[in-house]
């Protein structure tokens, strides 16, 4: 079974995340932080910046990791490691996404998220404050 190795960024402002709905592939208008792939010759951090300006046009400062995750899909096996982060400098533009918000912690079940991202959702349901 293939085996995928990403990042996400959970993007924090104002006791709320960012969430951004998927624009493409098998996912397509499902919910999820924004992210992606870790290419051969990156870090996990650089990874996650590169991706987040790929995907959103913004620089971000990682401020911690928050967790790590594992997700069988029904043809490939993910592994997704997340990153706290903040806006360093830039205004989002959505350039892979359909859509995008900022969500509280009691908001966090009012969008239908991928699969794998409901972990981060739990996560955020015992860190975030209201």
């Amino acid at each position: 079974m293939k085996e995928l190795y990403v990042v996400a960024a959970i993007i924090k402002k104002n006791n709320k995340v960012l969430a951004t709905k998927r624009g493409y592939g098998e996912f397509i208008n499902l919910w999820e932080f924004p992210g992606g792939k870790i290419e051969k010759h990156e870090t996990k951090k650089e990874a996650l910046i590169r991706e987040i300006k790929e995907e959103l046009n913004i620089t971000i400062n990682i401020n911690k990791f928050a967790l790590d995750l594992e997700y069988k899909y029904p043809d490939f096996y993910l592994h997704m490691s997340c990153y706290e982060c903040t806006i360093k400098e830039g205004k989002i533009e959505l350039l892979e996404h359909n859509d995008g918000k900022w969500l509280s912690k009691n908001e966090l079940d009012t969008i239908k998220w991928i699969p794998a991202d409901i972990t981060i959702v739990n996560y955020l349901k015992e860190t975030l404050t209201n």
